[in-house]
């Protein structure tokens, strides 16, 4: 699509101090800005636009530095709940590719997408990396579930989707998106098999996940621990009676683990409360259950977001952690 000129190789230069995040296994960081931003460094290049942040790494990991690409959703916001900006609307309308996950999981952005008369290609990345999706259950009913990065074998084929649309947009630079594509996949397969043995490593009866959030079925499946009931249920604002605290604690009591994990959205008191009637511990490290971290923090990319969650869990559950090395590809 875009010719490369000497402009731009100065540009792809000066940009490594200037980028955002960087990619998880080693390639050369995209040009990212928040719609917060409005510095592009490179008007020439394809104007990317992805709604969340686990996207928008991926993207990154896959365009490297070929693609001016803006991200709607900061980390650690919840994309259900996220209200698009006047420079939301901006990029999208912009855009030379628009990137969402799905399932309605980003529902404000979503309608401001098939909205736009942007002709540029809209592509609902986990709609189709995982067409055949897992269900969650709500306090009213049962719903798509679409947190399926979870499974780092779906975040492959999320990966794939994005190397398929970006190779479309910019075939100059289609060897590299396959080559980092390879990268990436060898590397999130070998991360798929780390979790595995991680979890594996939990004693038997102590392996299920007691916890207020509703996004890590998909993770619960593939990596063997089924999610126990005892905190599904608690709403965020919730205010628990001395019965309620007791049938919470008794249902924990069933699931008979050492260890259990709660939002920083739920009031830390009530959870402690039903905790200590259940003679468990609260875990003092967060999942990350909707998105990456912030930047700097031990989730700021899809790999580490993966790794942090489960040594957390491992860890809470009395498993054996050991870190994560990816082998790299001959």
């Amino acid at each position: 699509m875009s010719k490369k000129s000497p402009l731009n190789n100065f540009f792809r230069a000066i940009f490594v101090t200037l980028t955002i995040g960087f990619v998880g296994c080693g390639n050369q960081a995209a040009r990212t800005t928040f719609t917060q931003t409005t510095t592009q460094v490179d008007e020439n290049l394809p104007q990317v636009v992805a709604t969340t942040s686990v996207l928008c790494d991926l993207t990154r990991q896959v365009a490297g530095n070929t693609v001016n690409l803006t991200c709607l959703i900061p980390p650690a916001a919840n994309p259900k709940f996220y209200k698009p900006k006047p420079e939301d609307r901006k990029a999208i309308e912009q855009a030379n590719l628009i990137l969402y996950t799905g399932y309605n999981f980003e529902p404000n952005l979503i309608k401001l997408i098939k909205a736009t008369k942007n002709p540029a290609p809209k592509i609902a990345v986990g709609q189709l990396a995982v067409p055949k999706p897992q269900k969650l259950q709500t306090a009213s009913k049962t719903v798509t579930d679409p947190h399926l990065w979870h499974n780092a074998k779906s975040a492959i084929k999320m990966v794939e989707v994005i190397n398929s649309n970006l190779r479309k947009l910019e075939s100059s630079d289609a060897e590299a998106y396959t080559s980092n594509t390879k990268k990436i996949t060898n590397e999130l397969t070998q991360l798929d098999s780390w979790i595995k043995s991680r979890i594996a490593s939990i004693p038997a009866k102590q392996r299920k996940l007691v916890t207020t959030y509703d996004g890590l079925g998909y993770y619960a499946k593939a990596y063997g621990i089924p999610l126990a009931g005892g905190l599904q249920s608690i709403s965020t604002n919730e205010k628990l009676t001395a019965a309620r605290v007791k049938n919470l604690a008794t249902n924990i009591k069933r699931a008979r683990v050492p260890t259990v994990f709660a939002k920083v959205e739920i009031n830390p008191n009530l959870i402690e409360s039903v905790a200590t009637e259940a003679e468990v511990k609260v875990s003092n490290r967060n999942l990350y259950s909707e998105g990456l971290g912030e930047a700097g923090s031990d989730g700021d990319t899809y790999q580490k977001m993966m790794i942090a969650n489960t040594r957390t869990i491992v860890e809470g559950l009395g498993g054996t952690y050991l870190m994560f090395q990816a082998k790299a590809t001959r």
